[in-house]
């Protein structure tokens, strides 16, 4: 080995050149050009088997008079809200009261963690029984009949109470970790100044975990807009198309329909509304977070 090959090896910048190598070929293959090619087919015609055909703006016209995809569309925001708001609520009403060290504390916080760490077909098996309406757990409990998983008024409602249940846990667990730093002189100090219960969670926690809940809401939003193991284990996007999502029509299109360009418009169409409603969320976060200046 000559000194100029051993000068080399021995250069810092190298090395680490030489240990970011595998994330970067691994997000340039999987990522970076997969983006780049999904882009450009969304302005062509391509079914997987003939050449790709040039189509301009076709793909992005016909998804914008089609009356199905504004259904899908609507069917996406609905579940992505109501998973946002219930999905950062509940956690954080929870979380307040496992604070405050009431007995068995640790077991509710592992039994409220456990589903976020099942499988999705795991969950999607159980709550299709749950949801069963024959012999299903929860008509037998309320001693009631409702088609809930095959009604389209009633199978998008039951597709957001199994994805609020998957999601609390994980939530929780990080508004218990911006409590745990929270100087619990405050909570103290309330209590002796005669503050509710209610009144500290309205004027002492909300203020303060307001960094928390802002992360919280966007991941949560973000990650119901792009929703799709749910809905491909428990409805398939019916009855009807209520339940059906742009994801999963994203892979229909590409899958069953062999539309590839029109899949590729849709994913781009998805990738504009969640960054739009990032950068929303971001331009408000001084108005959102407590601390922000």
């Amino acid at each position: 080995m000559n000194k100029l090959t051993e000068k080399f090896l021995n250069n810092e910048n190298f090395a680490g050149w030489i240990f970011i190598l595998p994330a970067f070929l691994g997000t340039l293959i999987f990522i970076v050009i997969p983006v780049i090619c999904s882009f450009g087919l969304s302005f062509a015609k391509w079914d997987l088997l003939n050449p790709i055909e040039f189509a301009g703006f076709d793909n992005y016209r016909e998804i914008f008079t089609s009356a199905l995809f504004y259904k899908i569309f609507g069917n996406t925001v609905v579940f992505a809200l109501a998973t946002s708001v219930f999905g950062v609520i509940i956690p954080l009403i929870l979380a307040s009261i496992l604070n405050a060290k009431i007995r068995g504390s640790e077991f509710y916080k592992t039994a409220y963690f456990l589903p976020f760490i099942t499988p999705m077909v795991v969950i999607g098996i159980v709550w299709a029984w749950i949801f069963d309406p024959n012999i299903g757990f929860l008509n037998q409990v309320l001693n009631i009949h409702i088609n809930w998983l095959y009604d389209a008024k009633f199978a998008m409602p039951a597709l957001i109470i199994v994805s609020v249940w998957k999601l609390i846990g994980y939530n929780m667990i990080i508004f218990l970790s911006s409590l745990s730093a929270v100087d619990q002189s405050v909570f103290e100090a309330a209590k002796i100044d005669g503050a509710t219960p209610f009144q500290m969670f309205k004027n002492i926690t909300i203020p303060l975990l307001s960094p928390s809940i802002f992360f919280v809401v966007i991941i949560t939003a973000i990650s119901s807009f792009q929703v799709f193991d749910l809905i491909y284990l428990m409805t398939q996007g019916g009855p009807f198309d209520s339940t059906n999502v742009l994801v999963y029509a994203i892979y229909k299109d590409a899958f069953e329909y062999f539309n590839i360009g029109r899949a590729s418009a849709i994913a781009y169409v998805l990738f504009a509304v969640i960054l739009v409603l990032t950068l929303l969320q971001w331009h408000f976060r001084k108005k959102l977070v407590y601390t922000e200046e």
